[in-house]
């Protein structure tokens, strides 16, 4: 084995020309050609390096091809995760902005990076941007066909993408604490995520059900790491899973789980700190490579990464480790990547650096070639359900075919168009895809631009071909000379198959860029065939009762003045706007009935009239059912006359207008009622469904719809206009000018009883199972939908207009139905029943002088990926930026205490605000926060004081003390203390009483464990 650690691999302040100073490496992975890597770090930039000037010294004294690639610079916070895609087209990379970005190469592109002296050999372009956390996105992973993509974060959520046309598949939110690591199932069965709540979660994909939930690993393990990335076998048979404890606490070890059993007998142990990062070796290992294959005679390399600066690699045939490398880093691992021929293991630190270490083949004895593993997955019989065909439109293949040809590149060398899931499909379509263009004050501008390709399925229903899998054919060729550096298989063997089918990227130019020459790139000396065989052992889906082709999703590029948008969708439907002059002929759209085209108009669009008559025969009836949306839609929304008491200044619900009117007594109006208009709609929450309503001034009556596309689902006929709409995926409201209110389930049936308020509706908010409507009288009331009651009694909302002159910026309701009025003073209000009193979570007294106020931190559209309470005050920042500033004029001086009383009261006032709007995300950062200022200032009261709420009383037995809640913001008040603790011990002056505390704990914990 060979030891490498390139000095050169480094992310640095790029504007700063002399600086050397080193920051932190969040991620790495390799490409799978071998050629190339990509990291992630704190300089929020992705970097992409040649392998070639790594492995090889005279590649890098020569400096041919170039050590550094490329620069990619659209996150704005740390990069936190970069993963190239199996197929090896995509970069997808996650960043503490909370996006997740899909990059593709432009050959085209290239030049010096913006405010730097870099140079880009190559111009990997933001393809797509994915937006749908709410925090820091920690860890990204592609299924192995790259049917999807998982994405994870601190907002406690886990996303799954489709991998063709990267719209979001689902949303799985079990997880109650921030989610740092996941991993896919090679069977495609399962998908695997591990949270700070200390459990491993299993998710069949299927149907996304929670399948297990382990946490006996894991209940002693630290809460405080940057990752928990783990990894899943090659042979699908075990996951490895960091930041496991043994021993009560006592020693650190990763957790080996069985599959199906889904319990961890076996541990891997011997390093001395946090393991934080585990990674499979892609290739399954032969114990006796004469033996035929079978589940006996299989097992894996494993590598692990940890905060005690070491990494080994483990076979799982030994109970001993092949190699432990320690002190490797100056600082902790935070991630490990295999090479495609398993025989280079990459590693990063926070220290700034990377290592290499470069085994030969027989030093990792009983390496298996891919197809063996393909074949011996082949016996789980797994069948990858089909992906919904709404999910399947795709923006068109690029012309990167025709411009390699004009950079002198030959046509394998170049990234073929593919379906998605590998198998090569022509790219003989034009076309343009947004791209993010950063501009000066933070602002973005979007272009048109051609980029790489998201290209159409060959198979609707979500199968993949059999040419995507398995080894190359007898025609292909192993990866070898410059583009691929890192492997050493002769043609004899199929090590590489993996990396055989990938897409190659041209490799790096082979000229120098400080030569000054003219760079071009050479093709490779050995290319993927474009046409595989069938071989007997390859691993393929089961076939599709039928295949059709989608339309490539065309955006024209705009005219004089006009802004580049994505096309609108009215109907519910997928649509595509198409050139077919672009196309070369007409190209058929999604068959939804059949390979017949039942349905189907000439052009490949369902005809609206269509619907009923050639839907399916068993289609349930239902209210309207048979009546089909105008397809000209709602036409001009006019203004029918004022609201329920014609208030003057009505309609503007939600816009920050609801002003207190002076003198208002008893059940007057004081508060703006929305005008009634022609016709209102709104979303239902995580869906395409529209509910509407529609006023006439012709005698007909109000009528309000259920629209699932152009599909009525059910109406209603009302005896008031209506004013106000909300809906979630659990309910529909509908508010009248007359003071009514009407509660429908999806189906349209009436949930609750026609409500009579005290006046008509100002306000209408709902959120899951909770409704939330403020009246015009002031009266605020808040229902639980399901269990039909009231959260508290109906309390008055003109307590909080204090000053004359305030107005409502905005209202909203939490999911576990607590309210929030945000007002124009720079305060936001919440009721809490237990005090049964108006409580202040945020306001912008705090904005002068705290340390930990998000506006401080973060730009406001940062903030606000943060959680509700950095939501609003981000939002009260930027009231404060166009309103009277309530900060200190210059050269006024502060108090000595000031900024420690202010941040330390603003945490508190963040701490009761998170357990009553339930954010347990944002309790626990802003605990942990709140331990290290008590730290830094060494106030021993405070922190005692802290460590006696959260231990409880010393002998506390759970079902025997009622006096004492064990949980706080839906943790466990000792786990919170244990992280607590470990702040206090590592701080000057509060250590003795943090490691007195800690013995406390833990002989408390072990008396709870022998009773």
């Amino acid at each position: 084995m060979k030891f490498i650690k390139p000095a050169w691999v480094m992310h640095n302040d790029s504007a700063e020309k002399e600086s050397k100073k080193r920051l932190s490496i969040f991620s790495i992975h390799v490409h799978p050609d071998g050629s190339r890597i990509a990291t992630g770090g704190l300089d929020a930039k992705i970097r992409i390096w040649s392998t070639k000037p790594i492995l090889h010294e005279t590649s890098q004294e020569i400096g041919v091809p170039p050590q550094h690639l490329s620069t990619l610079t659209m996150h704005t916070g740390p990069v936190l995760t970069v993963r190239w895609a199996y197929s090896g087209k995509w970069l997808a990379s996650g960043s503490d902005d909370a996006i997740v970005m899909i990059w593709d190469l432009d050959p085209t592109g290239g030049g010096k990076v913006w405010g730097s002296d870099e140079v880009n050999v190559e111009a990997w372009k933001a393809l797509k941007r994915l937006p749908g956390h709410e925090s820091d996105v920690t860890d990204l992973a592609w299924s192995p066909d790259d049917r999807y993509l998982a994405s994870v974060g601190l907002d406690s959520m886990v996303i799954v993408w489709c991998g063709l046309s990267l719209q979001q598949l689902i949303r799985l939110e079990s997880h109650q604490g921030f989610v740092k690591g996941v991993c896919w199932d090679p069977v495609g069965e399962f998908l695997a995520t591990q949270s700070d709540d200390k459990t491993v979660k299993i998710w069949r994909t299927t149907d996304w059900g929670l399948e297990a939930s382990i946490d006996k690993p894991f209940r002693e393990s630290p809460g405080s790491t940057f990752f928990r990335r783990l990894s899943w076998s090659p042979d699908g048979a075990h996951i490895t899973a960091s930041n496991a404890m043994n021993n009560k606490g006592a020693v650190f070890v990763a957790a080996v789980i069985a599959r199906r059993t889904w319990t961890s007998e076996i541990s891997l142990v011997g390093h001395e700190n946090t393991v934080e990062v585990a990674a499979y070796n892609p290739h399954i290992f032969l114990r006796n490579p004469e033996a035929p294959v079978a589940t006996s005679n299989i097992c894996s390399v494993v590598a692990l990464g940890a905060d005690d600066r070491s990494v080994s690699v483990w076979q799982t045939k030994s109970a001993r480790p092949l190699i432990v490398a320690r002190n490797v880093f100056e600082r902790q691992i935070l991630d490990l990547s295999w090479s495609f021929d398993g025989l280079t293991l990459y590693a990063c630190s926070s220290d700034g650096s990377i290592a290499v270490f470069d085994f030969k083949v027989d030093e990792l004895e009983g390496i298996a070639p891919t197809s063996i593993q393909q074949t011996y997955l082949q016996k789980f019989g797994f069948k990858p359900p089909p992906i919904p065909t709404r999910f399947l439109q795709a923006p068109p293949p690029s012309q990167h075919q025709h411009q390699h040809h004009q950079h002198g590149m030959s046509v394998s060398a170049v990234p073929q168009a593919q379906d998605g899931f590998g198998t090569p499909v022509p790219a003989h379509a034009n076309g343009t895809v947004n791209q993010l263009i950063a501009r000066r004050g933070g602002k973005k501008r979007i272009k048109p631009t051609f980029l790489g390709s998201l290209t159409t399925p060959t198979n609707m229903s979500g199968g993949m071909s059999a040419s995507s899998y398995g080894p190359p054919s007898s025609t292909q060729q192993t990866m070898s000379g410059p583009g691929h550096p890192g492997s050493r298989y002769d043609q004899s063997q199929s090590y590489d198959a993996a990396a055989a089918n990938a897409i190659r990227l041209p490799p790096p130019p082979m000229q120098s860029v400080n030569q000054g020459l003219h760079a071009h790139a050479h093709p490779h000396s050995g290319h993927a065939s474009q046409h595989q065989s069938q071989h007997p052992n390859q691993w393929a889906p089961p076939p599709v009762p039928y295949a059709s082709t989608a339309l490539p999703f065309y955006v024209p590029p705009p005219g004089p003045g006009e802004q580049m948008d994505q096309p609108t969708n009215h109907d519910g439907y997928t649509s595509s706007t198409m050139d077919d002059s672009m196309m070369g002929g007409g190209v058929p759209t999604i068959d939804a009935y059949g390979p017949d085209g039942a349905g189907m108009t000439g052009k490949g669009r369902r005809k609206a009239g269509e619907m009923d008559v050639d839907a399916p025969r068993g289609r349930a009836r239902t209210l309207g059912g048979d009546r089909v949306r105008d397809g000209n839609g709602p036409g001009v929304v006019r203004e029918l006359g004022g609201g329920g008491n014609g208030v003057e200044g009505a309609g503007l619900v939600g816009l920050g207008g609801a002003n207190i009117r002076a003198g208002g007594t008893g059940r007057e109006h004081v508060l703006g009622v929305p005008s009634v208009k022609t016709y209102l709609s709104v979303r239902v929450e995580t869906s395409e469904d529209l509910l509407e309503g529609s006023n006439f001034d012709d005698g007909r009556p109000t009528e309000v719809v259920f629209m699932t596309g152009k599909q009525t689902q059910w109406l209603d006929y009302l005896h008031s206009p209506v004013i106000a709409l909300a809906a979630t995926n659990v309910f529909c409201a509908v508010a009248m000018a007359d003071g009514s209110l009407n509660v429908y389930s999806h189906t349209g049936r009436k949930m609750m009883l026609t409500m009579t308020l005290t006046a008509p509706i100002s306000f209408l908010e709902a959120a899951k199972a909770h409704l939330m409507a403020v009246t015009a009288s002031g009266d605020l009331s808040v229902w639980n939908v399901k269990t039909q009651k009231a959260v508290f009694p109906p309390t008055s909302i003109l307590p909080l207009f204090v000053q004359p002159g305030t107005t409502v910026v905005n209202v909203c309701v939490r999911v576990n139905g607590a309210p929030i009025i945000n007002l124009s003073t720079g305060v936001a209000h919440s009721y809490d029943p237990a005090l049964m009193s108006w409580v202040r979570i945020s306001e912008g007294w705090w904005a002068d002088g705290s340390d930990a106020w998000s506006g401080r931190q973060r730009s406001a559209n940062n903030a606000a990926s943060r959680g509700i309470i950095a939501i609003l005050e981000a939002g009260i920042s930027e009231l404060q930026q166009t309103t009277a500033d309530e900060r200190a004029p210059e050269g006024v001086e502060r108090p000595q205490w000031w900024n420690a009383a202010k941040t330390l009261g603003h945490l508190e006032e963040r701490q009761g605000a998170a357990r009553l709007l339930d954010s347990p995300g944002e309790f626990k950062l802003s605990l942990l926060q709140y331990a290290r200022k008590l730290a830094d200032e060494g106030f021993r009261g405070k922190a005692e004081e802290l460590i006696k709420e959260l231990f409880g009383p010393v002998y506390w037995r759970p079902y025997k003390e009622e006096k004492w809640d064990p949980m706080v913001a839906g943790m466990s008040k000792r786990d919170l203390l244990r992280e607590v603790l470990l702040v206090f011990v590592r701080s000057k002056t509060l250590a003795k009483l943090g490691m007195d505390w800690q013995d406390s704990l833990r002989r408390s914990a072990a008396e709870d464990n022998s009773g």
